[in-house]
Order: structure tokens, then sequence, then C-alpha cells
């Protein structure tokens, strides 16, 4: 399917100021677009009206000589756990169907200001659940590559809107590589930033102390322009850091000799894929040959990593989906004649999705009185101890290489029947949401199925500016064609 005939935002807006197009010219195009794709099930609603009305009033400042803003004309989508007001909202859940927002997030509101044209909502698992794009009420979402395959989860709409150019950027969530694995599935850039760069004011949660919005785009400088606009303090969100933004687009081009570390646990772990793991190894023997240092450290907690993690995001998960109990907005059971705990229990049973009933039941159960210190203490001293070694690792090297997943997309329903398997691919990419650091999966090869696999970079808190310069350089370096 591809891209639009501009590679990049920069690429568009230079024709857009010479009048070679117009906002409107671009929305139309990607209204044709994602109608052609009905199919893939990326979005669950499209705001057509609403796109043009803004496409219109842009043109209008645009003809008049103004610069509307840094993202002008830029046609975003935006997953479906992010508030825009006036829009409905449903975290892909039945128990919110028909609820609209009465407010817009932060990160939206940002994206406005700057001229961005929000053009729809995108499908997701159910409030964010899961890896596969399958826990969604309104249907799997299908990889464009090849609608056999899942495009990963939960942010699978967002990053199949990309992968098919069905929009310019998008916006997904990521609490445990949410962002990042559906990159890596579907062949194209996936940032998740430091845990407060970006306000979560107007993000569903999902896992309060592990959310974090993130980005998606098929380049770096895209990718690196988003996050300027919508990262910096918000007053409405008290976890969003007070550090300066920096200028991450300018910073870009620094090609420089770095020291990298991959984790040896990772890269022969047994459930890496042995052609992929080939892949990494010759990659890591390139950038040698580049003059980078490369080396492996030991790392003796990765098969904690998984189980902490979701021990400790059901926890947060039981408490965060207490609020919707059919009462106040939602879904609410249609039976009558039931008694206050009844009419939760028929709401919220009827409501939630199975997987999502499956995270709420095992965060209560880690919570209860008997088991809180056998599990949800000891998980929280195992995210101190990976917290610690992560620091360690990341003060003497400029990045962390890893895996994103372990393998390359599924096979639809391959694993829907075995939750520890699906759980077990989040390996390597729950340590940056466990320990708050950034991190960004770009693409690196084709496995000999055809799909793609990329390369995972982490680095130290707030360090997005070299995160980006690294992942620029190794994506321009590869001429991955990303289509």
């Amino acid at each position: 399917m591809g891209l639009t005939e501009f590679s990049s935002i920069s690429s568009f807006q230079e024709a857009l100021y010479a009048g070679k197009t117009t906002c409107e010219a671009m929305v139309h195009l990607y209204l044709r677009r994602i109608e052609q794709a009905r199919h893939l099930n990326a979005y669950l609603e499209v705001f057509s009206e609403d796109a043009l009305a803004q496409a219109a009033a842009l043109d209008a400042r645009i003809q008049k000589g103004e610069r509307p803003g840094s993202l002008a004309g830029v046609v975003i989508g935006i997953k479906d756990v992010i508030c825009y007001k006036g829009h409905e909202v449903t975290a892909a859940s039945k128990i919110l169907e028909g609820f609209t927002s009465l407010y817009s997030a932060t990160a939206v509101e940002r994206l406005i200001a700057e001229g961005a044209i929000i053009i729809g909502r995108l499908n997701c698992d159910e409030f964010a659940m899961g890896s596969t794009n399958e826990n969604s009420a309104y249907g799997n979402v299908l990889n464009a590559l090849d609608n056999t395959r899942v495009p990963g989860g939960s942010s699978g709409g967002s990053a199949v809107a990309v992968q098919a150019g069905l929009c310019q950027v998008s916006l997904g969530s990521d609490t445990g590589g949410s962002v990042r694995q559906p990159a890596d599935f579907c062949g194209i850039v996936g940032l998740k930033p430091t845990y407060g760069r970006i306000s979560r004011h107007g993000l569903i949660a999902y896992a309060s102390s592990f959310d974090q919005i993130g980005i998606f785009g098929s380049n770096i400088a895209d990718v690196a322009l988003v996050l300027q606009v919508i990262a910096g303090p918000d007053a409405y969100d008290s976890t969003a850091s007070q550090s300066k933004v920096p200028d991450y687009q300018a910073s870009l081009p620094h090609n420089k000799n770095r020291r990298f570390a991959y984790l040896k646990d990772a890269l022969h772990h047994e459930g890496l894929d042995t052609e992929m793991r080939g892949g990494y190894e010759s990659f890591f023997e390139d950038l040698k040959a580049e003059g980078h240092t490369v080396e492996g450290v030991n790392f003796d907690y990765l098969d904690y990593v998984v189980a902490a993690y979701y021990v400790l995001t059901t926890a947060e998960a039981s408490s965060n989906l207490s609020r919707f109990d059919g009462v106040k907005y939602g879904y609410r059971t249609p039976e009558k004649d039931l008694d206050l705990t009844d009419f939760y229990k028929k709401s919220r049973s009827e409501g939630f999705g199975k997987e999502v009933k499956r995270r709420i039941l095992l965060g209560t159960f880690v919570l209860s009185a008997g088991y809180y210190d056998a599990y949800f203490t000891k998980a929280q001293q195992v995210r101190r101890l990976v917290v610690e070694r992560m620091q360690k690792i990341l003060g003497e090297y400029d990045a962390i290489l890893l895996p994103t997943v372990p393998t390359t997309a599924f096979k639809i329903g391959e694993k829907m029947d075995d939750p520890i398997a699906m759980y077990l691919a989040d390996i390597y990419t729950v340590l940056a949401n466990l320990t708050g650091v950034p991190a960004i999966s770009v693409p690196l090869h084709r496995h000999s199925n055809g799909m793609p696999y990329g390369i995972q970079i982490i680095t130290k808190e707030f360090d997005e500016e070299n995160l980006l310069q690294i992942a620029h350089s190794m994506l321009h370096e590869q001429q991955v064609n990303i289509e």
C-alpha cells in the first residue's frame, strides 16, 4: 500500500506552502485510502466532516500568508484510548460504547494547536490489554503486509494506519510494549518516550505507573517533530515531567561513534527466532566495523521481568477499571429488577471482554490480603532491582540494543488459546516500562517468511535526543524499505 507521495512531514509542508497541494486535498486523499482499506479494520471511526472543516480553515489561513503551526495540515490518527472532545472514545470496549468525551487529551490539544488534523480513532485491544489486536470488541485489525497475520498490539490500528498509508503519523499508548511491538510487526518506527515526558491527561488508564502515549511514523524526523509538539509539563498531570523539551528535529543529523551494550541473556534466550538472532549478530558486527563499540552484558533478571510486569499492571488495572460500573456512563445490563450488587456484576461481566476480565481477576488476586506480600510486594522488589541494573548499564553505555520481540508477526488466532505464551512475547519490551526509560523500535531486516523485524534501542531517562539520533543514523545506514 505504501506511504503518500510525500516521504515526510517536511516535504509535505514544503509543497503545501509552495501552493503545490492543500490541506483539503490531503484529507480527501486519506479519506479515499481509508475507505479502500476498510478490510484492515484499522479505524473504528473516521471524523470526515471535522477533518475537512479543519483542512478548509487551515487552507484559508495559508492563503492569507499565515503559517498555522509546525504540524499544519498533517493528518493524524489517534488510538481509541485517547480523548478528543465531542468525539466518541470507547477503549475498543463494549462497556464504553457510545461514550462521548467531554474534553481532549493534552496531547491532542497540542497537536491541534500546531495545525494537525485528527482524522479518526484507531482500533486497539480492549483497554490496551493485548499483543495482537484480537481483543477488540470491534474485531481484529489485519496486518497490511499479510492479512493472515496480526499487526501486534495493543496499538495495532495505530500501527497499521501508518503502515498502510492511512495517515501520516499516529498516536498509540505503550504500557508494556504496545507501541514498539506493533511497530516491529508492521515494519515502521514506534517510540515510547520516558515515563512523564508526555502528559497522560486524557489517556484512559490501564496501569498508571506504566502507561505512556507513544508515536508511530514512517521516519525518525516525523516522530521527533510530533514528540516535540506534545511533550512537556502539564498542570493536569502531576506525573508529567518539568524537564525542558529539546529541539529533537534540529539535533537529528548527528553521527558519532557510540558505546552500545546488548543483553547477552536476551540475544541467547530460547524464545528468540534463530534467523532473527543471526540478523542481530550480523548487525552488531556491522556497527563494530563502522567504529562503534558493541559489547554483551549480563542481565540476570530477564526471566523475572514478564512476571513482575503482569503482577504490577494487573493490580493497577483492577483498581483503574473499577470505575466502569454501568452507573455513570457506558454500558449497563438490560436486565431489570436486580439489586445493586447483581447490577454491578452483570454490567461488568457483559461489558468487559475475556482478556480484560482475566487481568482484573489476576490483579484483584495479587492485591488480596493473603497474597499481597507474596506477589505484589515481590514484584515491586524485582522492579527496583531491574531499575538499578538498567541504570548501571546505561551509566556505562550510550544505549542498550536488543530485539523488540522474539518472533515476527503471529498468524491470526495462533496464540489466543495460550495467554502465557502471549504474555512471554513481551519479554524484551516490558523492560523500558518497568524502568520508565525511553525506547524505540526501528525496522532492521526482512525475515525469510517475508515479514519485517526491527531492533529496539533504549537510552537513559529523558535522553530522547540521543535515542532519536541513534535511531535516525541506524535507519539511514540500513536503508530499510519501510513501505
